[in-house]
């Protein structure tokens, strides 16, 4: 019943009875007031004179509520603010009982309307609270599942959060943790402060669901420190900035596209489905190529949970590799961390490397990925991807490395452009090495376009809708699969665990993502809206540019339709044929004589012999002359 009126009744039917519960605050008030008051003996006589009053008051003191809009008050939004406005009701309707009373007989002392002012106040605030906490735990949340949020940080971006959440009907918070002693037994804005060693024991007897960093100003390395020990308790984390910097000065804050990345994604994210590997790496010596990219940086970090025994970071980069070292030594505590500088083209540096840190794994992320870059520069994207493919994977059987796994992209999938065929190509060294090797397991991981890698779409529309557009689509048609980096890291090291050899491993990624809705998506959720036809009127255009040299509309995943089963029912194994040995041979060896004499047109002749092509190709192309 109380469930129905609550959800039944309008606002103005609400705020009506707000202002008949304050009225009968009124008599109740006054009669408290004339029994505190020990000059003044309470009789029928009295009470029956004094209805006039009451009346007058009554009228009056509505008046008066309207004014300050204390019907308007939310119950749920009842606070400080609120008292304040109810106290200073209590205080005109002492005033004007006072002034009123000047005019009846019998006449009350003053000091009464003193009490009745405080009394007011007291009865008034009280059946507001009491009332919301009735409604709120009785009515509105009877029986339903709220998550339980432990907030790590009890200064003043955890108590602003805390008063946010409670008047949320999904989230509750439970519980505070803080590093300061000061804090800690204390309690703050109503709950409890632990110490960060009592986490653990919190979270089982709290069933704590997630827990929220709320601590803005302390060093990134120090929260990802945090996060990291607290989601090896199985436990959610998320971090938050603060409110001034959510509300951002200036001009607006960079996020300027809070889409749910599960929209983004055109399906459920899977970081949460897919299975621990901790098993295959622990205590393992493990080399990463490319360290300090999206993917293989990512490599690093999930790899710290398993325990390896020691983790070589490969990179030609400087900076990456700097930036990645640097966050692993914050990161890893006492994990054993070899930084090195260096090529994977570069067979003596990398036969160095196997040898001397006896590697069991290689992570194989290193490529060159940008597809307009590799278009313009063939001869150097093939060096990279192809023939440092074959250098680390020739190093990798001869010195017996366990697992090697290739990171490979769907561009690989009868590609249209130089790009996709270094990577189709390195697929079929990779591919050709595990018929040959007795010691090695030779597999590859094929994935879609990783949100927020570096030169993928998001950032570039997120740039764009941030100075106000145009937003560019080179057509109208495009479609691509996306994933996040820590499915596509997730993967990889699934894919070393599930390998046997020659295996070409797929992640399920549902339906292919409309570039074009995703782009009106990111502009919509900025707040602003789309210029077309339609709307001339609009913020933001989609500008189309037309395909890029060597650009599909529609990304595949396969190259045969056949595909396995692996132990996990979202990640695919592939059947796909492969070169023969001798056909292998003669690729590598055109292919080197061309790179070696920086001949663009013969490296391409050894792509169009070797790699099949895209059948849309050719319509790819009339369209980009349209």
């Amino acid at each position: 019943m109380f469930y129905y009126l609550a959800t039944t009744l309008t606002r103005l039917q609400k705020r009506a009875i707000f202002v008949i519960l304050d009225i009968l605050m009124i008599p109740l008030a006054l009669f408290a007031a004339l029994l505190l008051n020990g000059s003044t003996e309470v009789q029928l006589s009295l009470l029956t004179n004094l209805v006039p009053l009451m009346g007058a008051m009554a009228v009056l003191g509505t008046g008066v509520s309207i004014y300050l809009s204390i019907p308007r008050i939310k119950l749920n939004a009842y606070e400080t603010r609120g008292i304040i406005r109810t106290a200073l009701h209590g205080t005109a309707l002492g005033i004007i009982g006072a002034v009123v009373n000047m005019l009846f007989t019998p006449s009350i002392p003053g000091e009464v309307f003193f009490i009745f002012s405080l009394f007011y106040l007291v009865a008034s605030a009280s059946w507001r609270i009491a009332l919301r906490q009735f409604l709120l735990n009785y009515v509105y949340r009877k029986g339903q599942r709220r998550m339980r949020v432990l907030v790590y940080g009890a200064g003043r971006t955890g108590q602003q959060l805390v008063a946010a959440l409670r008047t949320d009907d999904a989230i509750l918070p439970v519980v505070f943790v803080d590093d300061n002693p000061t804090l800690q037994t204390n309690v703050v804005a109503g709950l409890q402060v632990h110490a960060p060693s009592q986490i653990k024991e919190l979270i089982t007897r709290l069933a704590i669901d997630r827990v929220v960093l709320a601590m803005p100003s302390l060093p990134q390395a120090r929260q990802s420190r945090i996060a990291l020990d607290l989601r090896e308790l199985g436990c959610e984390v998320h971090a938050l900035p603060s409110f001034a910097e959510l509300v951002g000065q200036g001009e607006m804050s960079k996020q300027v596209t809070p889409v749910s990345l599960d929209d983004l994604l055109g399906r459920n994210r899977l970081e949460t489905e897919l299975p621990g590997v901790s098993h295959a790496y622990s205590d393992r010596r493990i080399l990463i190529t490319g360290a300090g990219g999206s993917i293989g940086s990512e490599l690093c970090r999930q790899l710290i949970a398993c325990r390896p025994h020691c983790i070589v970071l490969l990179d030609h980069s400087e900076l990456a590799l700097y930036n990645i070292e640097k966050e692993m030594r914050d990161l890893a505590g006492d994990l054993t961390l070899v930084p090195v500088l260096g090529s994977i083209c570069d067979d003596d540096t990398v036969r160095q490397v196997l040898t001397k840190y006896k590697i069991d794994v290689v992570l194989h992320a290193a490529a060159y990925k940008h597809l307009p870059l590799v278009e313009c520069n063939a001869i150097a994207g093939l060096r990279n991807n192809v023939i440092g493919t074959k250098v680390i994977a020739d190093a990798a059987r001869d010195v017996g490395v366990e697992r090697f796994i290739l990171v490979s992209s769907d561009k690989a999938v009868r590609p249209t452009n130089v790009m996709g065929a270094s990577k189709r190509l390195a697929e079929l060294v990779v591919q050709d090495l595990a018929t040959r090797s007795a010691n090695t397991r030779f597999s590859m991981v094929r994935f879609g376009n990783v949100l927020g890698s570096s030169g993928s779409v998001i950032p570039l529309f997120e740039e764009q809708i941030g100075r106000g557009g145009p937003v560019t689509l080179t057509h109208g048609s495009v479609t691509r699969y996306f994933m996040t980096i820590a499915e596509a890291a997730r993967l990889v090291l699934l894919a070393g665990s599930f390998a046997r050899g020659g295996d070409v491993f797929v992640l399920d990624m549902g339906d292919p993502v409309p570039i074009h809705k995703l782009a009106r998506q990111m502009i919509e959720g900025a707040g602003h809206t789309v210029r077309d036809a339609a709307h001339p009127d609009g913020e933001i255009e989609i500008m189309i540019t037309g395909l890029r040299p060597g650009e599909k509309l529609h990304e595949e995943l396969l190259i045969s339709p056949d595909m396995l089963t692996t132990p996990h029912n979202k990640i695919l194994r592939a059947q796909e044929s492969y070169l023969s040995e001798i056909e292998m041979a003669n690729a590598m060896k055109d292919l080197r004589r061309a790179i070696d004499s920086l001949d663009e047109d013969a490296a391409k002749a050894v792509i169009a012999r070797w790699v099949e092509r895209s059948a849309d190709e050719d319509r790819i192309e009339d369209a980009q002359i349209s």
